[in-house]
């Protein structure tokens, strides 16, 4: 018996939710990106109105200024972000204990245990619809956002559903109507594939999702590696992957924060009190999304553009900003050998667990020192929120008063989501292949 899976995708997730925060704006093109006053930013996501006057998500500011003249910019606050995704995976658990996340604004759910005790059809397709529909509504309802939804019997192509039509549409690919409908659509329609696959597979002669499907795996296998058998896998409606359980994973893989400096930076000590300020903002956002991690990364970029990065495991997960920022300083100079200035610089925290699981405590660590630096941080960070940044400050932000005033609180967060592939996709594609041409 064949699946059922629900693909649903948040139509322009973070415009729709600052919308929803400024009412003032409605009928205004509007894009959720970095500071235009400063001097780096891209757009994240931008409304309907903006998109259809050329905005589109990765431009920079600039460009989508020139595109859309009175287009509106908004910072990121992943932070509310965070918090309407999952409001919204609460809605889409009350119907199955299989929810998947893909990113913030996309879930999967696995409905093929479940369906049958919702709607009063008699086909699961039947219930399986009246679901996406009240989904559909509670999201409308309850969140202030609409969702398009895909409905079929593999991930792919329930994803492919929920692209079909947009805004706030529902969307079937079964067996009967899946090859009229989804053959003729374009290949770089398809998951994973991207603008360079795309383009040699149109050299090849292939531009349709239709003419993937047809294509001899092996030759696919040929020209791409395992990739190719992938696509294959993908376009034949062949994709096996399962819908994680809702309380095996996090949606998020990493949360990071990044800047362009008001001046290029040339030494370690300026190094290290941007670090300081990139960590703290970091940290707070972990503990405000109930998060911990174990893995530390910096990145920096030089006044040529030229960027380079690392990253270290933590001994114990954590959300302590000084242990976050000792640990990116100790990457940085190992990393950077200051052949030219510093334009830009980032950090990031991976490998996040939920900050309510148990972790095995270390023999070799002050456990009490470190609560204590945890609970200075959760102080430190209710008192800005009630009096302003600059109410505490470590002593490093005064030997560069114009470097520390710089506001990483309202720069460009970053969350990263956890890859599809990172799922042992290939090599159930893989193997449903072989038993299929073998």
């Amino acid at each position: 018996m064949d699946r059922i899976i629900l693909h649903v995708d948040c139509n322009c997730f973070y415009a729709s939710v600052e919308m929803l925060h400024h009412p003032e704006l409605e009928g205004r093109a509007l894009a959720v990106g970095g500071d235009p006053q400063a001097r780096h930013g891209i757009v994240l996501t931008a409304n309907y109105k903006a998109k259809r006057r050329g905005v589109k998500t990765g431009m920079a500011l600039w460009q989508a200024r020139e595109a859309c003249p009175d287009v509106i910019f908004l910072p990121p606050r992943m932070d509310l972000y965070i918090r309407f995704s999952k409001m919204a995976r609460r809605i889409y658990c009350d119907y199955s204990d299989r929810v998947e996340s893909f990113g913030l604004d996309e879930c999967w759910i696995d409905l093929t245990d479940s369906c049958h005790l919702f709607g009063d059809h008699t086909t699961s397709m039947g219930n399986a619809l009246w679901i996406a529909e009240q989904i559909s509504r509670r999201i409308k309802e309850e969140l202030g956002i609409t969702v398009s939804i895909g409905v079929s019997w593999n991930k792919v192509y329930a994803k492919l559903g929920s692209d079909y039509r947009k805004p706030d549409a529902i969307t079937v690919f079964d067996r009967k109507n899946y090859k009229s409908l989804i053959g003729p659509l374009p290949v770089s329609d398809l998951l994973y594939v991207g603008r360079k696959t795309a383009v040699k597979l149109n050299k090849f002669g292939i531009r349709t999702i239709g003419e993937l499907a047809a294509s001899d795996p092996l030759l696919l296998q040929k020209w791409f590696g395992k990739v190719g058998l992938m696509l294959s896998c993908f376009a034949r409606g062949l994709d096996q992957t399962p819908v994680s359980e809702s309380d095996l994973e996090i949606p998020v893989k990493s949360i990071g924060n990044s800047t362009t400096t008001p001046r290029d930076l040339k030494n370690n000590e300026e190094v290290k009190l941007v670090l300081y300020l990139l960590s703290e903002s970091v940290a707070a956002r972990l503990r405000e999304n109930g998060f911990v991690g174990q893995v530390v990364e910096v990145y920096v970029r030089d006044a040529e553009l030229s960027g380079c990065d690392q990253q270290k495991k933590l001994p114990e997960p954590t959300s302590i900003s000084s242990e976050i920022e000792e640990t990116a300083f100790s990457l940085f100079k190992h990393l950077y050998t200051w052949e030219k200035p510093i334009r830009s610089i980032g950090v990031r925290v991976g490998d996040l667990t939920a900050d309510t699981q148990p972790v095995q405590l270390s023999l070799f660590a002050d456990e009490e020192q470190r609560a204590k630096r945890l609970m200075a941080d959760r102080m430190t960070e209710t008192l800005r929120k009630r009096f302003g940044f600059a109410v505490v400050q470590r002593g490093i932000m005064y030997q560069d008063r114009y470097l520390s005033s710089l506001d990483a609180s309202a720069d460009d967060h970053m969350i990263h989501p956890h890859s599809y592939l990172e799922r042992g996709n290939r090599t159930g594609c893989e193997s449903v292949l072989r038993r299929r041409t073998g």
